[in-house]
């Protein structure tokens, strides 16, 4: 019955929409009823009264055929005078008409020339305007260029940017209020799939965006165990093959059969427990619960290279003596580790090197082999995926090696990329961010 209720989010927006239409109706009506408050100060009021006055007496004392010369003398850098004999007038604006009583006050005179006043559009410099009529109905157009009627600009630029600018930021702040559970959804959404046990996100918001936080809530919950319930399944799998593997083991040792046959199958189970391995790893690649802790990342990458050197194969290490960096260990040294095992899988050898740039942990692993195809390089990443050529020469391996790698990484938030050197053969580059 809540859901039903509820105002939907188009009517939440709705309703922000009626309340700004509403307020901006409210204000421009205040704003109108006191339009006639606009003012200047006592003594610029009485300057400006002082010149209208001077010129209207000498004006409309003048016979009509003296005015044109007279016009010129009383015509400076504050007022402009316009006279003609027949003329109509601008209508009065209503915003200054406390201006005007406040020169008719300064002025008696004033109150008998019919003054009207308005303020010239901005594009005109937004002087103060006006007209005066003479005793021969003659018509006297006036325009004030001074400062004074840089204030009342500014007070209409006020009056009529204001109350915009507020509602504009009102309604922002609303349509922001009314959206934050959905903001908070897709916050939500990064974080489906990892290790960490999702937590509910609270309902609320419009009914429309209540039942799809319930969907998530439920979706999110179901993706939760159907990857913790896969994980433990071929966890438990991998796990309990072992204890046969191990029994098969012992009893070729204890059997009598011919030593190249014993060969063979110690190296198909030895392929079998490394398959193991390989699929026990996997499943639980991408996980970031483990600390970071500071370890010397040079020394773990020499540490490879001489094992591989120790086995026979030539393999050579670039960098520095000592390179301290915080991070998980466990999954940079499989990084490596993977790296540097597919290349000598596939090419014999290995060239593995380590830096800093920009704030990033580049690794490098090249190798001098066949290279990958170019329409392969992005499927290689793919679990459980294995090129045609590799399945003829019958290699060892699940197609997890770079799999792995790449969900490590993207665990991490670095990047990795495949490439084939123009020399021939591959590079492997890594891109890690440092850790705080």
């Amino acid at each position: 019955m809540k859901s039903a209720r509820s105002i939907g989010l188009t009517g939440r927006l709705l309703a922000i929409l009626l309340v700004v239409v509403a307020l901006d109706f409210i204000i421009n009506a205040v704003v109108f009823e006191r339009a006639s408050e606009f003012s200047l100060q006592e003594e610029d009021t009485h300057r400006m009264a002082e010149r209208l006055v001077v010129a209207y007496r000498i004006l409309d004392d003048a016979a009509p055929e003296r005015r044109e010369p007279l016009i010129e003398e009383l015509t400076t850098k504050h007022l402009a005078i316009d006279w003609r004999e027949m003329g109509t007038r601008r209508p009065a604006s209503l915003e200054l008409d406390k201006l005007r009583q406040q020169m008719i006050a300064f002025e008696g005179d004033l109150a008998r020339t019919g003054l009207r006043l308005h303020l010239a559009p901005l594009s005109e410099k937004g002087d103060i305007s006006g007209s005066m009529i003479l005793t021969d109905r003659s018509v006297v157009n006036f325009t004030l260029h001074a400062h004074e009627a840089g204030r009342l600009n500014a007070e209409r630029l006020v009056a009529l940017a204001l109350p915009t600018l507020l509602l504009m930021a009102l309604g922002v702040l609303l349509v922001k209020k009314a959206m934050q559970p959905l903001r908070g959804l897709i916050t939500a959404t990064r974080r489906v799939g990892d290790d960490n046990k999702p937590i509910p996100l609270p309902g609320t918001g419009s009914g429309e965006v209540r039942q799809l936080i319930e969907a998530f809530n439920v979706m999110q919950e179901r993706i939760h165990h159907l990857l913790h319930n896969r994980r433990l399944t071929i966890s438990a799998i991998a796990h309990d093959l072992r204890t046969p593997l191990t029994r098969l083991q012992m009893r070729l040792e204890n059997s009598e059969i011919d030593s190249e046959e014993r060969a063979a199958m110690e190296a198909d189970l030895a392929e079998m427990r490394h398959l193991l391995e390989s699929l026990q790893v996997f499943n639980q690649t991408g996980s970031v619960s483990h600390p970071r802790e500071m370890i010397d990342v040079a020394a773990s990458a020499m540490t490879l290279v001489d094992d591989a050197i120790d086995r026979g194969y030539p393999a050579n290490y670039e960098g520095p003596g000592h390179l301290e960096i915080k991070c998980r260990p466990l999954s940079l040294r499989r990084i490596m580790s993977n790296l540097v095992e597919n290349a000598l899988h596939y090419a014999g050898d290995a060239s593995l090197s380590i830096g800093m740039q920009d704030g990033e942990l580049v690794i490098v692993v090249e190798d001098t082999g066949p290279g990958i195809p170019e329409q392969y390089l992005e499927d290689v990443l793919e679990p459980f995926t294995r090129l045609d050529e590799a399945r003829s020469r019958d290699t060892r391996g699940m197609g997890l090696g770079l799999a792995i790698v790449d969900r490590i990484v993207r665990a991490e938030g670095g990047r990795f990329k495949l490439a084939n050197r123009k020399a021939g053969g591959l590079r492997a580059t890594v891109l890690l961010p440092l850790g705080e």
